[in-house]
Formats: structure tokens, sequence, C-alpha cells
């Protein structure tokens, strides 16, 4: 696999110890995320994880869904060389990786596929307006009819006052956990400037544009927020 620009602050080595530095919950927000599929698509037999990181969500999920067969993928060869070692006790049959590519180039790969869950992991808070609205649409597209897509993303707060209470949460959740405040700082900037947040109900109105039939809220904390969408 070879490289290819990714928009995370972390390289691949340090990805997993760094995440839970700047994610509250990040460990709950993938167990939360992995209860949706089993009460909505308990027989999946085919989940796309698009921005998949180092595969902890895959690594996860496939003890608890045996029939599935997982596909990856990441804009970062690199990342996605971590989360082939990190999975490497699987067989071809049951993980397979894509080259390296954003969502928006993954119909090139997944023609007729048609997987059953889509999972989009605090990657497209990346895009800006249209590049999301475009993943999206490449996501419902690609699903089966009554397929599961669920995103998580860091969402924008509704008030300047909301969004400054936020800020200073994340920093002081970042400082607990090893950041200096520099660091913590430095991080915060991103928001809205290397990342770009919409709101929860900017999220559901875009799900519901693209053609979802079923939105919810499953998990929401400081400023990260899960949905699920059925097709």
């Amino acid at each position: 696999m070879t490289s290819s620009k990714n928009s995370t602050p972390f390289t691949a080595g340090e990805y997993d110890k760094s995440i839970r530095s700047v994610v509250p919950f990040y460990d709950t927000i993938q167990a939360e995320t992995i209860d949706v599929v089993k009460k909505i698509k308990t027989d999946v037999k085919r989940w796309l994880d698009t921005g998949c990181g180092t595969g902890y969500l895959v690594e996860k999920a496939a003890p608890l869904f045996p029939n599935a067969t997982f596909i990856l993928a990441d804009p970062s060869g690199d990342i996605l060389n971590a989360a082939a070692q990190r999975l490497q006790l699987y067989s071809d049959r049951r993980v397979k990786f894509l080259p390296p590519t954003p969502t928006e180039g993954l119909p090139a790969y997944l023609k007729n596929s048609e997987p059953q869950v889509i999972t989009a992991i605090l990657s497209h808070h990346y895009y800006k307006p249209e590049q999301r609205r475009k993943a999206t649409g490449i996501c419902y597209s690609l699903l089966e009819s009554g397929g599961l897509y669920i995103t998580v993303e860091n969402v924008m707060p509704n008030s300047a006052g909301g969004i400054q209470l936020s800020l200073e949460r994340w920093k002081r959740f970042q400082i607990e956990h090893g950041r200096t405040k520099e660091k913590a700082e430095e991080h915060a900037k991103r928001f809205n400037s290397e990342y770009f947040p919409i709101t929860i109900n900017e999220h559901i109105s875009l799900l519901k544009e693209t053609g979802f039939r079923t939105i919810e809220i499953y998990w929401k904390s400081h400023i990260q927020a899960g949905l699920y969408a059925i097709k």
C-alpha cells in the first residue's frame, strides 16, 4: 500500500494512543456503533468501513459478526498498513483492503458490491460542504436497499457561546489526558479550519435530502455526535 494525503494530524504509529487523548469516550463510541449494528443489522454479510483508521472498529466487530466480510478504506496508505498489521489474523475472505482512497473514490472499487452496513467514523468532518454532500451521496448509492449508514463526526454547536464552551471543555479534556496546554490549544485551532463541522440539524437535513428514510442520533458527547440512517 502506498501513502496518500490524509487530514488526520497523527501518524500511523501514534494514532491509537493519540486519538484517545483528543476524542472523549473514543472506545465507547466504537462500542455504541457496534451496538447499533447489532440491533439493526445482526446478520450483516458485507460491512464497509470508510476512513477506517488503524482498524480498531473492525477488530472489535469481527468476532461479533462471524459471517461478515469487512472492507476497509482510508486515504492514507500508512494508516491502512497499520490496519492490515492489526487484522493480520483474519483471512482475505473476512477482511479486504482497498487501495488508499477517500470516500468519493469508493465507486471505482466497489461496483455492484452493495454493502449492508457502511461506517464513517470521524472521517467526513474533514470535508467542506459539497465534498461532504458528495461523500454522503456515495455511501447512500453504494448501500443495498434497507442498508445501514453510521457516521460519527465533530459537530458544530448551535451558538457562539456553545462553541466557546465546547472548545474549552475539549482543551481541558486533552490536558487531563496528557497533552500539554500548547498542544491542546493547537489542536483546538483546527476546529473549522482543518476540519469543517456542521450542526446536528444540518446533518439530519443532509441525510434526509440524500434519501435516507430513518435518521436518528445515537451518540452525543462534547463536540462529537453519531447518527445512523437507513436507506
